[in-house]
Order: structure tokens, then sequence, then C-alpha cells
């Protein structure tokens, strides 16, 4: 595929400076931009590569002002970042070879009680259970299970080895990356007089609502009873483990390996980091933000807090704590220099004290 500067800037509304008829076929970062490619610059930092860099386009925002010579042609656009992410968007889809196939892939079963919609793709070794609906214009893509009664909405993806699991909701524009489980038992077991655990029957589903993204490998679980929750727009990466009766508020973004135990609420354009475990039972306010590693065991009441740590604490408390704990090496040599030397001191004083016989 090959755009001139021209067809860019119309397609983005932008403003051109330089050359209208320079071609680009790639997208590639400013860093390494070559002849032929299109990259673009909304972090000042980046500033100096847009004087030394061989791209043939490079977006730019409307206020941009050249220190130097630009050899590459410039489109000046209101915000560089979200300009480029459409045009990353276009190109994926171009790549995107489930974007335009439709049919059923052989060998593949698809159960005759299943209601599939139009211009659906059904890669091959899929599983489409009884009763399952699928929306128009979604792709299943290869060795995908969907479990029975299940219902996916318009225009979703599936990558290979989902596996959803019976009656869930998926709501329209969904899209789950490879291997990752949708429904999967909650983790309930009841201790026994000798020690051993008896499980508790997860009769629940997983519902999740619309321009939902969730990452490769990540598990969610059905609820013990009525729905785990995923909500409009939530983002959630690879490798991320919901337990069940989770609801996770609408917009809310969530870094790979984290853990959300049983029950919790997470409240709407709530930002949560890496690596973060969150207990259970518990309700964080809408615009939580999580930074990576930390460990939430209470509930929260603030919006748009930043915690931090584990135990969490607010962000302030934690920097003051975090520039003490780098000292206390430090602390540590000094209260044992402090004892040593009171301890000298009061032998010195006994010795003086004692009587000469």
């Amino acid at each position: 595929m090959q755009f001139t500067a021209k067809q860019i800037s119309d397609f983005l509304n932008g403003a051109i400076e330089g050359d209208e008829t320079s071609t680009v076929s790639e997208l590639s970062k400013i860093e390494d931009g070559k002849k032929g490619t299109l990259c673009f610059l909304s972090n000042r930092k980046y500033e100096n590569y847009i004087y030394s860099t061989h791209a043939s386009v490079v977006i730019v925002g409307e206020d941009f002002v050249p220190s130097q010579p630009v050899t590459c042609t410039l489109v000046r656009v209101k915000d560089p970042y979200s300009a480029f992410s459409v045009l990353l968007e276009k190109y994926n889809e171009a790549l995107n070879q489930y974007t335009e196939q439709t049919g059923i892939e052989q060998p593949s079963f698809v159960d005759p009680t299943a209601k599939i919609g139009k211009n659906v793709f059904i890669g091959a070794f899929s599983y489409i259970s009884a009763g399952v609906e699928i929306g128009d214009n979604t792709k299943i893509s290869q060795q995908v299970f969907i479990g029975q009664d299940s219902k996916i909405g318009e225009k979703c993806t599936f990558y290979p080895g989902v596996k959803i699991y019976n009656r869930s909701v998926i709501g329209s524009r969904v899209m789950i990356h490879g291997n990752t489980v949708i429904g999967s038992d909650g983790f309930g077991f009841a201790p026994q007089p000798d020690g051993t655990y008896s499980k508790i029957a997860q009769i629940g589903n997983v519902v999740i609502e619309d321009d939902v993204e969730i990452g490769a490998n990540t598990a969610i679980d059905r609820a013990t009873m009525g729905s785990t929750f995923i909500r409009k727009g939530v983002k959630l990466d690879n490798l991320i483990q919901i337990a069940h009766n989770v609801d996770v508020g609408e917009n809310s973004v969530v870094a790979a390996q984290t853990g959300i135990s049983g029950s919790s609420k997470v409240g709407e354009k709530s930002v949560i980091g890496g690596q973060v475990g969150i207990a259970g039972h518990l309700s964080l306010a809408r615009g939580t933000q999580i930074g990576a590693q930390a460990g939430i065991n209470f509930s929260t009441i603030e919006e748009n807090k930043q915690w931090h740590g584990s135990p969490a604490q607010p962000l302030r408390d934690w920097m003051r704590a975090s520039v003490l704990f780098k000292q206390l090496p430090g602390i540590v040599k000094r209260i044992s220099n402090l004892e040593a030397e009171i301890k000298e001191n009061a032998n010195q004083k006994e010795f003086s004290t004692t009587p000469k016989q």
C-alpha cells in the first residue's frame, strides 16, 4: 500500500508543508525513519530526530516551530499522537487477515441451533456450541471454543485459542486476544473439618460490555451467582486474573499481571498498573490510580486519587517513605554507632565512680 502526503493530509484534515507528492508505504518511529516511511513527532524530547530522520513524511502539531531545516514533508494536525493512532488502526485493519474474510472454514463445528449473523467468519478447528448467537461482521479465528448459550455481539474479533465458557454474554466491538479464557470457574472452596476443601459450584456467568479489549492469556472467572462484569470501554492487558463476581467499571485500564480478587468493584475510569494485587470484597472509587506492584487491601472513597506501594498508601506519603527507605542503612549504622558510644560512656562512668580498694 502506498499513499501520498496529500492523501494522508486530506484523511487527517491536516496542512502540508513540503512535497505533497512524497509517497509512503510503511509506518515507523521517527528515530528509525527511512525513505518511504511515515512517522510522527508528539513529544518534544524527540525533536532532534526530525532534523536527521530519513522519513518521507512526518506528522507534527500545528504549533511545531522547527529550529533547524527539515528535509521531510510535514503534515500539521491538532494532535499528532491521535492522528498517528488513527493511521495505525487503518494500517492494522489492512494487514488483518480476518477483516474481510467471511464464511466457515473446515474442519470446524457449528451446532445447528446456533444463530450466525451476516458476514461472520469462523476459522478452522473452532467449535460453536448449541444455542450460541453471533452478531453480524464478527470474526472468530482458528481454534476458538464458544460454549453453550453464549451471546456474542457485532464486529467482535476473537484471536486463535480463545475459550468462551457457557452462557457468557459479550457485547459489540469486543476484541479478545489469543488463549484468553472467559467464564472459567471462580476460585471457591469450602474448608472441611478434616482439612480438605469442598468445591463450591460456580453457577453464574461473565458479562463483557461493548468496546472492550482483552489481552492474551487473561482469565476472567464466572460468578459464583450472578455475573462477573467487565463494563463498557474497559481495556485489559495480557496475563490478568479477574476473579468471580468482580465488577470493572467503564473505561478502566488494567496493566499486565494484575490480579483482582473475588467480589471487588473497580470504579469507572480507574487506571491500574502492572502486577497490582487487589484483595477481595473491596470497592475502589471512580478514577482510582494504582502504581505498579501495589497491594490494595482496603476500599477507597476519594475519587481520582493515586496509590502506591504495598500495602498501598497515598502517592505523596509513599514518595516520602521511599526516600526514608533508601536512608535506612545509614540510619541503622548511625544508631549502632550511637549505641556503642553510649555503652562506652556508661562503662567509663562506672569505672570512674568505682571506689578504690
